[in-house]
């Protein structure tokens, strides 16, 4: 039996109105830490990794986090199946036949770097091909209970996609998948409620990383981006939570992971 959705608000009119100018901040912030950010963030190992965009987004809008990302010797790639308008017109069937020709490709499973609704595509392809996928680590991404009363664009993306239509399990989305599994959010986010975001019950390698910043900006801030560098280079049998310490606390605030 389904279990009845809860009703949690969206993001105050303050965090909304704002999400913009705040977003504007994290890309100037970046402009002036990239160089910094190259030289502290862990190398990779050369494995493949695919950058999904949020709702509306296409793989212009993660550019650069790519590029940052093949920098560290990653096999990087976008989506590639232009707009993300949310599972509709075979994007999910295009999503399998990506990571499978990445898998065969690169003779590696993938791993799943997804902004927003991507991240949420990142973790159903993660529950259905186990083997194929590394790990999944979702930035801003809505798969709470409470998902569609909290999110701003939430009319939108129901009109574009009727609930009764969706081809995913609605039931298990707040379920965390098997692999190695990360939550990044922000308690600033001004399009989404943070609430929907972060990994209730979760298993032993699941987290939630709390950042600050907007949702927007979520892949250009420069926090997040160490935050996926430092994830991306821990391999799956050597698995643990990230490390707050040191000069991490002043970046990332103690997260909710209950």
């Amino acid at each position: 039996m389904p279990v009845p959705e809860l009703s949690i608000p969206p993001p105050s009119a303050l965090l909304s109105l704002t999400e913009a100018h705040r977003a504007v901040f994290e890309i100037i912030s970046l402009n002036l830490s990239r160089k910094r950010l190259r030289r502290i963030a862990p190398l990779g190992d050369g494995h493949p990794v695919m950058v999904l965009p949020g709702f509306m987004g296409d793989d212009s809008y993660n550019a650069a986090l790519r590029r940052f990302l093949g920098g560290l010797n990653y096999a990087v790639h976008g989506w590639g199946l232009g707009r993300n308008l949310g599972p509709r017109g075979g994007v999910l069937e295009g999503l399998r036949a990506r990571i499978h020709e990445l898998n065969e490709r690169y003779e590696r499973p993938v791993s799943l770097v997804g902004h927003s609704l991507g991240g949420i595509f990142a973790r159903e392809l993660a529950r259905e091909y186990p083997a194929t996928v590394r790990q999944v680590i979702a930035l801003g991404s809505p798969f709470g209970r409470g998902r569609m009363t909290a999110s701003v664009p939430a009319r939108l993306f129901s009109a574009l996609n009727p609930p009764q239509a969706l081809p995913i399990d609605q039931d298990l989305l707040h379920e965390a998948p098997s692999v190695p599994f990360t939550a990044i959010y922000s308690k600033g986010d001004g399009i989404v409620n943070w609430q929907t975001t972060v990994q209730r019950g979760g298993h032993q390698r699941s987290e939630n990383i709390q950042v600050r910043g907007s949702h927007c900006g979520m892949t250009l801030n420069p926090a997040i981006w160490y935050l996926v560098a430092d994830r991306l280079a821990t391999h799956p049998d050597q698995w643990r939570p990230f490390q707050r310490d040191s000069w991490r606390n002043l970046f990332y605030p103690a997260a909710d992971n209950n």
